[in-house]
């Protein structure tokens, strides 16, 4: 069920003294965390990710999530208190449609979330029932096992606007503020029926681009890539629908002029792949 929202009269919390950072992360496939065959071929992936509260110092007041796994007419803000389990995969062991990553969800987060989305002239919808996607509770049993963080999901929106999507990041930056970590849910190679040493050639072709893109280019100069995306080098082999790159232009948006750092990448990544997650701080 989605209700449309109207900027609400919240104050918001009192700012911490230091900025929590924003994350893009490459998610990984399915329920990896949950399947100790996969741990050898997703161990790099998951240190990155257990990393992270090392990185961040502390540990944050909230999360907001947008994963690609989400895609509403209007973005659309999870407004569930405690959030069931959606098992959008397929093909997997019969208990890993069983699993649970219990994190309570946060109302009045996402009643801040729709309220700065307002306020930026942002149409947005808020859903009381949505459940947690596996682009959230996959890299998230990693970061925080114990699931002790209030999680918070944000859609993306259909048609897949590159420029849309880093308005919403610049709408969402006060949260930085507010001791709320931002986390992008996506990956930055997505072709299912391109994997394996095949892959290998346009997948570092593009994740060659994105890192001169994400460390090389200047503030402006690299919003301004994101939203020519499709011109890279091997972009549609590398995304042929991009919905799991649009939550790079969220990160990039709440971020915008923030250094970005590669906190994660491997060459050969299930057999050939290229892939990166990134970290913007100041």
């Amino acid at each position: 069920m989605t209700t449309t929202v109207t900027a609400p009269a919240v104050s918001p919390a009192p700012a911490h003294p230091q900025r929590l950072p924003v994350y893009f992360i490459s998610h990984g496939g399915g329920p990896w965390p949950w399947m100790p065959q996969m741990a050898p071929a997703y161990a790099n992936l998951a240190t990155s990710l257990a990393d992270m509260p090392r990185q961040i110092g502390r540990t944050p007041k909230a999360v907001l999530m947008v994963s690609a796994h989400w895609e509403e007419p209007t973005f659309t803000v999870q407004a569930t208190p405690q959030p069931g389990m959606i098992y959008d995969y397929g093909g997997f062991p019969p208990e890993t449609y069983q699993i649970h990553y219990r994190s309570p969800g946060s109302p009045a987060l996402a009643q801040r979330v729709a309220g700065l989305l307002a306020q930026a002239g942002i149409a947005v919808e808020a859903d009381a029932e949505r459940g947690y996607d596996h682009g959230m509770f996959s890299p998230m049993r990693a970061i925080y096992p114990e699931a002790n963080v209030p999680v918070v999901q944000l859609s993306l929106r259909r048609g897949l606007d590159p420029a849309e999507h880093l308005a919403l990041g610049r709408a969402l930056a006060a949260l930085r503020d507010e001791d709320v970590l931002i986390i992008a849910s996506g990956l930055s190679y997505h072709n299912l029926r391109a994997f394996g040493p095949q892959a290998h050639a346009p997948a570092k072709a593009f994740d060659d681009w994105l890192a001169d893109t994400m460390l090389d280019s200047t503030p402006a100069e690299r919003s301004q890539r994101l939203i020519d995306w499709e011109t890279a080098p091997a972009a549609r082999l590398a995304h042929p629908r991009e919905e799991h790159l649009l939550p790079l232009m969220v990160a990039v948006g709440a971020a915008e002029g923030d250094q970005a750092v590669r906190v994660y990448h491997e060459d050969a990544f299930m057999g050939g792949l290229a892939v990166s997650s990134y970290r913007l701080d100041a």
